[in-house]
């Protein structure tokens, strides 16, 4: 069983805990946060508390209380509190005031639901897909802990009202265990159904918990079609006290009452210790005897001696120990059926497959598989069955959460048993939330898309989880691997960062409420019309949802058969056909929910025509537009315009419209003109930009004419603005300013309207309902290192523009935090070295270096004390005045800006302070340096000392020969160094730092050691039997170190083959023994140091001959055989490519009698004395190295062997290729 999760950082230090009070009093929940500037909010329920005078919330810092006064029966309910992500309940218990003293003397045991801090389910437990919950749980129980030996008691309350069965409540451990089998003494389940509040209340108590009770469990609460889960744990401590335990008292019985259930104890967790049950909280010490193994007692005897051993031992529970050793007795029986069975767990990844395969003895027997007790068939691709020899495997293809199940193979009565465990990969999110900003009321969907279908995902709003317990608030939706939140009326409180997460990601956008305010598009205007002609009254609002009332001086408009009100879109119409008199007066169009009114006023025109004689003149009657010579006339684009003009003449007179001089005909495009009797009709049909300018109609009869102008100015929306630019950023803001379109509309611009999206959105969101009249606008409340790109709109009496083009992508970012630790390194005459580490808040633009800079005190002008800026965190500025007090500062700077400024605490005097001279010998320096002759010697000594102090070293009291040693000084070392050491460079090195009269000196021994020269004087002392005795004296040269030993070696003088006789050989005399009679024999030693090997060994001058023994045996004659063999290879050299610079070797095998004399060529010249090449031979097998190899090495190379019967050669290729070292990962 798994342990129990580990619970998350807690924002609270101290919490709030459930309390009781009596009805009329007040009660207080005091509360302390972590941080001081966390927010914290109380809830009632699922509600939110606010202020008042029952409710009285305090905040002191990091404290916080709530007092409820006037405590009623209604106040008993749950309650929690919120700080930023952990939220934690407490509860109100209300009681009547006459049971105060029996309350106070009755002492309850309080459940674990008290005071629990709702932690959020750890990744690794999956989640219950058996139905979506539906959130039927009150009160869910909460995680708990408990010492051994101790109880506790676990709740759940469901509410009955909207069910309509009565809800069935099961208990599990773990995934599969059913609690409601282990009833007994240790597990009690209660019910309790309260009729007043139609709420069951489910108790699960532990009573006496032990060790093993601790781990998952499950709540599961069902009625008919509605189901819902929650998930718990238990930790269980284990007592301080820790006494032995006998075995036979575990099978004591303590009590008649436990039944079946006293018996069984948990044995896997007792047989794990070295001793069966080495630790208990509740041990009972019958006697002081040794420890005594009943098991093995048991398992030797015979079952008619079990009582006897009973009775012997004092074990009075021989059922339950018996079912025990049956048990192992099982286990230790080897299966006649299963060679090798199924391992007792296996793991697989979601959608892949696993394989389950046993070993059967007979290959012919056929097994059953089964998934939890339930046979398995073959369907489609899912399960795969194969016998192949004595394996049956089972393999299961696209393994989901429903495989995750207990497995049998069945042979007959045989069973083997497994436990498959399905992982689900982490929930990806593929399609994140967008920002959206709404009206207040509107329906509002946050859509995420993850990776997975029927993935459980968490909402978040500012940090707080949404839990279904407000579901009347916020819905949740699954449809395949689409999420949605849905909100249905918008309010101001909804306002914030929405937050879905998944155990792979998360995502994050921004919900904006604004209050709903109705814009005028257009406006109604006054209208003259005449008798029996069409009056319009028309308005455009922003809402088309809007609906609105018509109003004729106050009375509200009836439509008839001659008014007609119409509400298309957002354009709303009344119309009035056939115009009387009585239709004059004031029209208002009211828009319902919103406390203002659109008015304008309907003239009736009321053309007199007069007697004229004959030969009258002609007239134009402007009347309906004015009088005044020149009559402006504004139609908004995309509108007709239809002008008549009444003309009166006698004769009839012709009529010609022109417009700078160009006719208009009565059929001239979409700008014509009609004639009628009386009148003459002028029409624009979709009046366009190109139709503005001043029209002239002239009339002509035989009397004479007439003629007017109108100007026709055509007005439009604006031209949309140019590409916003981005001024500046801010951590969560930015400001934004554009240009004015370039052309107006012929309406000036009231203002604009501003839109953002993130980059890789496709969703605009409104900035501002109302219009904004300045050029640059401040845009907040974005989050920072998110890409944003803006766009504007220009809006007119006529209506709004098209969109501008996006602004250039920019990011809000803020500058840093100041770098923190400024200090003063070092200081002289005229340098000073400053230190600093970086800011403790970079934020998402990063860093891109410092800026230092210093000012003379008293003054305010600041140098920059380098050009550009730097990326180190130390730096020495030099050429500064010497004597003069400096201050100093450094800012930080990314593309936001530079930092709030960091400065030393008080001014620097820029002056060297004088340091006695010291020299820090470094440990390892302070015994003798041993180097071999040829290495390289780099001493590093550190010293201090202001000003820089004069270093001089000395070998035995003489200067350095500067051939031979390098010294290199800085300010704060010195550096000795020889590049190939030789033995005369042994010695005592001192060296000496000074500062004027001050000095300090230190020593330094060098030894440099050589390989040693051979012993003298080898000689044969003494020969008996099978042995021989050597003597010889020290060498003449030790190489400069002490004498580790000898190596000493013999060789037959037949074949002169050299074997190591002693190694390490401390003495100078020793007794080789083991020798074969009959031979002669010579020796030769070499001299051991801390070096290795002398070069050349010290060879015998005589030879010792080892004579043999007993019966002098004269051997027949034979002719001698001739074992004489030509050389050949019996196995040739082989093309080989290497890499330059790694020891590369080449081998062949040959055989020939007398052994031959073997040479190596490259490129057929002989390379037997090239120091870079090494031959070895041993058993016949020849091995050429090449020491680090270049490409120069590559060639053919050729082994040649020659003896008296004859020679033989064998070559191969050899390419060294050069060393190319792959480009590193760009970061």
């Amino acid at each position: 069983m798994p342990e129990p999760a580990k619970k998350a950082a807690s924002a609270f230090a101290k919490k709030p805990k459930s309390s009781e009070a009596a009805i009329g009093g007040s009660v207080v929940f005091e509360a302390e946060t972590e941080k001081s500037e966390t927010k914290v909010k109380w809830q009632k329920g699922s509600a939110d508390i606010m202020g008042s005078d029952k409710y009285v919330i305090a905040a002191d810092g990091n404290k916080h209380s709530l007092t409820i006064n006037n405590i009623t029966k209604e106040d008993d309910v749950v309650y929690a509190v919120i700080a930023g992500s952990s939220k934690v309940k407490f509860e109100l218990k209300v009681k009547e005031p006459e049971q105060k003293a029996e309350d106070v003397s009755t002492t309850t045991e309080k459940p674990a639901t008290g005071s629990t801090e709702v932690e959020a389910l750890p990744e690794q437990q999956q989640p219950d897909t058996r139905q979506d919950l539906t959130g039927l749980f009150l009160e869910k129980p909460q995680s708990g802990e408990v010492t051994v030996g101790e109880n506790i008691t676990f709740l759940a309350k469901v509410a009955s009202v909207n069910l309509l069965k009565k809800p069935t409540v099961k208990w599990f451990k773990g995934k599969w265990m059913d609690l409601a089998s282990k009833a007994g003494k240790h597990l009690q389940l209660k019910e309790i159904y309260d009729r007043n509040s139609k709420v069951y209340t489910f108790e699960m108590n532990i009573i006496a918990a032990k060790a093993n009770y601790a781990g998952g469990y499950r709540c599961e609460v069902s009625s008919r079609d509605k189901f819902d889960s929650c998930n718990f744990d238990l930790v269980v401590h284990e007592a301080r006290a820790v006494e032995e335990v006998d075995i036979r008292a575990a099978f004591r019985r303590t009590s008649c009452d436990g039944g079946e259930e006293a018996g069984e104890l948990d044995f896997s967790a007792l047989l794990k210790k070295s001793s069966f049950l080495k630790a208990s909280n509740r041990a009972v010490q019958v006697n002081t005897e040794p420890d005594i193994d009943v098991w093995e007692i048991l398992q030797k005897a015979p079952a008619s001696e079990y009582e006897k051993i009973a009775f012997q031992y004092g074990i009075t529970d021989l059922r339950g120990m018996l079912k025990r050793l049956k048990k192992m007795k099982k286990e230790e029986k080897k299966s006649a059926a299963f060679l090798k069975k199924l391992d007792p767990a296996y793991q697989v990844e979601k959608g892949h497959k696993i394989k389950l395969a046993v070993d059967v003895a007979n290959s012919d027997t056929e097994v059953k598989w089964l998934k939890n007790g339930q046979e398995i068939h073959p369907t489609g691709s899912k399960y795969i069955f194969e016998n192949i020899g004595n394996k049956r495997i089972l393999t299961i293809n696209h393994c989901s959460l429903a495989d995750d199940a207990a497995y049998t193979c069945v042979i007959g009565d045989e069973k083997c048993f497994t436990e498959l465990f399905v992982k689900e990969p982490p929930i990806l999110i593929l399609h994140n939330l967008e920002d959206q900003m709404v009206m207040k009321g509107d329906r509002v969907e946050f859509e995420c898309e993850v990776s997975e279908e029927g993935a459980h995902v968490k909402w978040e709003k500012d940090g707080v989880e949404l839990t279904r317990e407000e579901t009347f608030k916020y819905r949740f939706k699954k449809d395949g691997r689409k999420h949605y939140l849905i909100i249905n009326e918008a309010g101001k409180e909804d306002c914030g960062h929405y937050r879905v997460k998944t155990n792979g990601g998360e995502s994050v956008a921004e919900l904006m409420v604004q209050e709903k305010e109705l814009e005028v598009y257009q406006n109604i205007a006054d209208l003259t019309v005449k008798a029996k002609d069409q009056a319009v009254f028309k308005c455009e609002v922003s809402d088309e949802n809007v609906k609105g009332i018509w109003y004729k001086n106050g009375v509200e408009v009836k439509p008839n058969e001659r008014c007609h009100i119409t509400h298309i879109g957002r354009i709303h119409k009344l119309t009035i056909d056939d115009v009387k008199p009585e239709d004059e007066g004031d029209y208002t169009f009211v828009p319902e929910g919103y406390a203002f009114n659109l008015s304008a006023k309907l003239n009736f025109l009321e053309v007199k025509i007069d007697y004229v004689p004959r030969q009258d003149p002609p007239k134009i009657h402007l009347d309906c537009v004015g009088h005044m010579p020149e009559t402006t006339i504004v139609v908004v684009a995309g509108n007709k315009l239809r002008l008549d003009v009444p003309i009166t003449g006698d004769p009839a007179p012709t009529v010609v419209w022109t417009k700078a001089d160009k006719v208009i005909s009565d059929t001239d495009g979409h700008v014509h003109v009609e004639m009628a009797k009386e009148h003459c009709t002028f029409t624009i049909e979709g009046a366009e930009r190109e139709d503005e300018g001043i029209y002239t109609v002239v009339v002509r009869n035989p009397a004479g004419e007439d003629r007017a102008d109108i100007n026709v100015k055509v007005v439009d929306v604006p031209d949309p603005p140019e590409a916003p630019k981005i001024l500046s950023v801010g951590e969560d803001c930015c400001v934004v300013q554009w240009e004015p379109p370039k052309f107006d509309g012929g309406q000036p611009v009231l203002g604009y309207v501003l839109e953002r999206k993130k980059k890789k959105s496709y969703r605009w969101m409104r900035l501002n309902f109302d219009l904004h009249k300045e050029l640059t606008y401040e845009a907040k409340r974005m989050i920072e290192g998110v890409p944003y790109e803006m766009r504007i709109y220009a809006v007119n009496a006529i209506g709004m523009s098209r969109h501008s083009p996006a602004s250039q992508p920019f990011v809000p970012i803020a500058p840093t935090s100041e770098p923190v630790g400024l200090c003063v390194e070092d200081i002289s005459d005229t340098t000073i070295a400053l230190k600093w580490r970086p800011p403790e808040r970079l934020g998402s633009a990063g860093l891109d270096g410092y800026i230092v800079e210093y000012c003379k005190e008293g003054s305010d002008e600041w140098v920059p004390a380098f050009e550009g800026l730097t990326e180190r965190t130390s730096v020495v500025i030099r050429d500064l005045p010497t004597g003069e007090k400096m201050n100093f500062r450094v800012k930080a700077v990314n593309v936001a800006g530079p930092s709030a400024p960091t400065r030393l605490s008080q001014p620097v005097t820029i002056r060297e302070i004088m340091q006695r001279p010291k020299i820090w010998i470094p440990r390892t320096l302070r015994q003798t340096v041993i180097k071999k002759v040829g290495e390289m010697v780099n001493i590093v000594i550190p010293f201090q000392g202001k000003p820089r102090p004069k270093v001089t070293w000395t070998k035995d009291g003489e200067p350095l020969d500067p051939k031979q040693v390098s010294v290199r000084n800085s300010d704060t070392d010195t550096i000795f160094f020889i590049r190939r050491a030789e033995r005369k460079d042994s010695g005592k090195y001192e060296v000496q730092v000074q500062i004027e009269n001050m000095e300090d000196k230190a020593a330094i021994n060098i030894q440099i050691v050589d390989k040693p020269g051979p012993p003298q004087n080898l000689k044969i002392t003494d020969v008996w039997g099978f042995n021989v005795a050597l003597q010889w004296t020290a060498p003449r040269d030790n190489g400069n170190c002490d004498i580790t030993g000898y190596t000493v070696q013999k060789a037959d003088k037949k074949t002169m083959e050299w074997y190591n006789v002693y190694e390490h050989y401390r003495r100078t005399n020793c007794v080789v023994s083991e020798l074969i009679m009959g031979n002669d024999y010579v020796f030769r030693a070499f001299t051991e140091n801390m070096c290795g090997l002398s070069e050349q060994p010290c060879v015998s001058k005589t030879s010792a001959h080892i004579q043999k023994t007993g019966i002098a045996y004269k051997p027949p004659s034979y002719k001698e055989h001739d074992f004489s063999e030509s050389p050949k290879f019996t196995h040739p050299l082989v093309n080989r490519s290497v890499i330059a610079g790694y020891n590369a070797t080449l081998s062949c095998s040959l055989r020939g009698s007398p052994k031959p004399r073997v040479t190596w060529y490259k490129n057929k010249m002989d390379i037997t004395n090239e120091p870079k090449y090494r031959m070895f031979s041993k058993q016949g097998v020849l091995t050429l190295e090449i020491r680090k190899p270049c490409p120069f090495d590559g060639g053919m190379y050729t082994c040649k062997a020659v003896n008296e019967s004859g020679e033989a050669e064998v070559e191969c290729k050899l390419e060294v290729r050069a060393y190319t070292q792959k480009p590193e990962a760009s970061k």
